[in-house]
């Protein structure tokens, strides 16, 4: 049986034609044609069987054959907040797994040692789509651009809420480990620091706010590495 073809279309519902971008891959490269079978992801929880209707080198339109509400794959709101690393295609790599894995909300901070303060949102919005479409994830995740650590750590944010560091100084506890015990709220934030770790201000301030202070275990890990393990101990403790 021939896999169906998925596509991006948030206005699936209320539209009849593919976007540019999706259409152009959909007809240029996938060659379909006239009586092919789709399946469109709105990205806000719905799959659309649908069938190609007319096909252009620049067009790409479909009638809607059957509305296909999805289910939540995990319990909560999960949400990573992280310091890019200076290498942005390490980032990309980590945005990628991570919704490959399963996550609803990716910030990237500006810390104190952060070593990269901007960031192309574009292109990494990108990269989160062709995930979410090849993972079959039926809700497409929020990526909010960069946000000062201070500012974001002040917000009131009514969830679970980690900072995860590497100093001995400030006791810790594993992550995973706090997530199975916590029975408050299915929602959970953890924050990423950059290579050189946030600095010791960031950690007391979060604190002060609410977060608890985590480790990742024993190894000393890259920030994009310690990024998805966060991602994948939420999606654990979610499930």
């Amino acid at each position: 049986m021939k896999e169906s073809r998925y596509f991006y279309t948030p206005d699936a519902a209320s539209v009849q034609q593919l976007p540019d971008e999706e259409a152009a891959h959909a007809v240029r490269v996938l060659r379909m044609h006239e009586g092919d079978d789709m399946m469109l992801m709105d990205g806000k929880g719905c799959y659309y069987h649908a069938e190609v209707t007319m096909a252009t080198q620049k067009h790409c339109s479909y009638r809607v054959l059957e509305v296909l509400p999805q289910q939540p794959q995990w319990a909560g709101h999960l949400h990573l907040a992280i310091a890019p690393t200076k290498m942005m295609e390490r980032m990309e790599w980590l945005a990628e797994k991570a919704v490959e894995v399963g996550v609803d909300e990716i910030t990237f901070l500006n810390c104190q040692f952060s070593e990269r303060r901007v960031i192309k949102l574009p292109r990494i919005e990108k990269i989160v789509v062709s995930a979410m479409k090849q993972s079959r994830k039926a809700w497409l995740p929020q990526l909010n651009d960069m946000t000062d650590f201070r500012t974001f750590v002040s917000q009131h944010r009514a969830c679970r809420k980690y900072i995860a560091h590497c100093y001995d100084e400030v006791p810790r506890t594993h992550l995973f480990d706090e997530l199975r015990k916590s029975s408050d709220s299915a929602d959970a934030l953890v924050l990423i620091g950059p290579e050189g770790d946030f600095s010791i201000d960031e950690v007391q301030l979060a604190l002060q706010h609410g977060f608890q202070s985590v480790d990742l275990g024993q190894s000393r890990l890259r920030t994009e590495t310690a990024g998805l393990s966060a991602v994948m101990m939420m999606q654990l403790s979610g499930r």
